[in-house]
């Protein structure tokens, strides 16, 4: 399994991913800290305590795109020490990827001949609007 990225880790924790993001957040938290109280009785592996800690310190400071580094390295630590939490941190990281966080590649091409309106180039747009709620914009 490729590391997860911290630019996605930051997008959850910070809530900047919408709805969606907020669901994966709590889903990854809940995966993290499943096996919490029966490994604690036990002493519970160093990965599990590396994670939950640094889960929580990316709680507490969730722009801080280090912690969300430190976080992406303890899953992976723990998920080739326990193969399942690797396989649940595996399914959990293929939802993931769909969700659109900024970080990646954006290619934009226009082709084809004259525009008639307006041309944005760019990736994850929202709340943008063009022209007044009385009609089109004003001609230039």
């Amino acid at each position: 399994m490729e590391p997860i990225s911290a630019a996605l880790l930051v997008a959850l924790a910070t809530g900047t991913a919408g709805e969606a993001g907020r669901h994966l957040w709590l889903t990854l938290s809940g995966l993290v800290r499943r096996s919490r109280g029966r490994d604690a009785e036990e002493g519970g592996p160093p990965a599990l305590a590396a994670a939950e800690d640094e889960l929580d310190a990316l709680v507490s400071a969730p722009h801080d795109e280090e912690r969300a580094r430190r976080l992406s390295e303890a899953l992976g630590h723990r998920a080739r020490s326990e193969p399942a939490f690797g396989a649940g941190l595996a399914q959990w990281h293929q939802q993931a990827q769909a969700l659109r966080t900024g970080d990646g590649e954006t290619r934009n091409d226009i082709s084809g001949g004259t525009q008639n309106g307006p041309v944005l180039q760019g990736r994850d747009f929202s709340g943008i609007h063009f022209g007044t709620p009385d009609g089109p914009p004003p001609a230039r």
